[in-house]
């Protein structure tokens, strides 16, 4: 006899948690395109290997949630996978993730016949996506029981920057699945070091699988103001082309929490199930370095890097060549606008840098040189004194709105592709090697209408070079 598949016939709803910033990775993380938008390891984002991991026939499409600033590359990084969303999501505040799964709970009751929740956050590497997907099938039952069921994974190493899980007694007629006792968030080294060595903790994942209404019930008996608010945020949201804008006023009077804080520390239907599916929190430098592979001398090195005497580094350069010579055990970063240096066991304190860089009003805290548009992106190379040079990058069947500059000019030089320009009262094309002179105050355009990409390098010259010195008249994309 074949045994069937636990979850024949249901259902689940993948809910992926696509805000938070990243701060532990900078320069590469950024509050504008941080880490789960990033290619860190392999060929795709964070976010991209976590869809793919919940497409199969047990899920729905999955419902993602994600910070406004960053809807239209979610958007295009879905399409690149070959995954259409039941819905996106936007969060006009960043409320932590006991609203935000509210907020996703309540738009699936409203959008798919499942009641089954699975929250993942989209920033987590999971090596095994078998033994992940067996993890699924082990919840399953757990949640149709009512409880609250989280992700435990195996403890391999002593860690201060994870929450831990401790378990209780083994659930009756389910598998693997244990009630919940406490929970320890970020332990000092010593009780870490103490929890590692007991069979009775796991890692908690944050992956969370329970019934809609169980979490809603749960979460209105310990943080009703949660459920309150956020309802209201679904029930007076928006329809922006394809997402779904929560209402601001009603989600920022949400409070602030995690559902760790608001659910799980104080329910009585919280359960884990043990998996050990070589899961980490992309988090830390370190902690990249340690799931990535290395060189015969413990290394990481990304783009060109030079290495000798060298060993149990991560050294990672966007652009500039990088030399190194008789180190040990540090973190190297070059980004056209920033480098990082610092050791290896220093590296969760990277955040108050970052701190620092917000408190003093630079951008580098937020902006990358690389900024990414709905019709494409844009990289600024040099800029200096009534001058900046950068790449413009349309894609296929795309178009910048149709706008005009008060202080700057632009010149427009095709590298790649074939561009249409619209310029004051006239419409030509540019081919390769052409170019064109946009004066200010002149309306204009640029589309590409081919199923290839346009690259072009524009040139700006003014007393003013600020991307606020913008006047829209037509925008496919909404922008004012």
């Amino acid at each position: 006899m074949v045994e069937q598949p636990i979850m024949k016939n249901k259902k689940i709803v993948p809910v992926i948690l696509s805000g938070g910033f990243g701060k532990r990775l900078w320069p590469l993380s950024r509050a504008m395109y941080p880490k789960q938008l990033q290619t860190l390891m392999g060929g795709k984002s964070l976010l991209q290997e976590t869809v793919l991991r919940v497409t199969g026939s047990e899920f729905y499409n999955p419902v993602i949630i994600c910070n406004d600033e960053h809807r239209f590359i979610v958007a295009q990084q879905l399409s690149e996978i070959g995954v259409n969303p039941s819905a996106i999501i936007l969060e006009p505040h960043g409320r932590n993730t006991a609203p935000a799964i509210m907020a996703a709970v309540a738009c699936v009751k409203n959008l798919l016949e499942s009641d089954i929740i699975l929250v993942l956050p989209s920033d987590h590497s999971i090596g095994d996506t078998s033994k992940f997907t067996k993890a699924c099938q082990l919840a399953l039952k757990p949640a149709e029981l009512g409880k609250l069921v989280m992700f435990g994974e195996k403890i391999r190493k002593v860690e201060t920057g994870f929450g831990y899980i401790k378990l209780g007694r083994e659930l009756r007629d389910t598998s693997a699945s244990y009630d919940v006792t406490n929970f320890v968030e970020k332990p000092s080294n010593n009780l870490a070091n103490k929890i590692a060595k007991s069979d009775n903790y796991l890692w908690n994942t944050g992956i969370f699988m329970f019934k809609s209404d169980t979490y809603i019930e749960q979460l209105r008996k310990f943080q009703p103001d949660v459920v309150k608010y956020v309802s209201k945020a679904v029930q007076n949201k928006k329809t922006d082309l394809d997402f779904m804008r929560l209402d601001p006023k009603s989600f920022f009077q949400s409070p602030s929490i995690s559902i760790d804080y608001a659910v799980m520390e104080h329910t009585d239907r919280a359960s884990v199930v043990r998996v050990d599916m070589n899961w980490s929190d992309v988090g830390s430098w370190e902690t990249l370095w340690e799931i990535s592979e290395k060189d015969t001398n413990n290394n990481v090195l990304i783009g060109d890097i030079i290495s000798n005497s060298t060993s149990n580094s991560y050294i990672r350069s966007e652009h500039q060549s990088i030399a190194t010579l008789g180190i040990s055990n540090l973190i190297i970063i070059a980004m056209r606008d920033a480098i990082l240096v610092a050791n290896k066991d220093c590296a969760q304190e990277l955040r108050e840098i970052v701190d620092k860089l917000e408190n003093t009003g630079s951008e580098l805290h937020s902006l990358h040189t690389k900024v990414f548009r709905p019709w494409g992106w844009f990289q600024t190379i040099d800029e200096g004194e009534q001058f900046k040079v950068k790449i413009i990058h349309l894609n296929p069947h795309s178009k910048i709105s149709l706008q005009r500059h008060k202080y700057r000019a632009e010149h427009w030089i095709v590298i790649l592709g074939t561009a249409k320009v619209t310029c004051g009262g006239k419409n030509f094309s540019l081919s390769e090697n052409e170019s064109t002179f946009i004066p200010s105050t002149e309306k204009h355009r640029l589309e590409n209408n081919t199923d290839t990409a346009l690259r072009l390098i524009e040139i700006q010259t003014g007393e003013r070079l600020e991307e606020a010195d913008i006047e829209r008249f037509d925008d496919d994309y909404g922008r004012d």
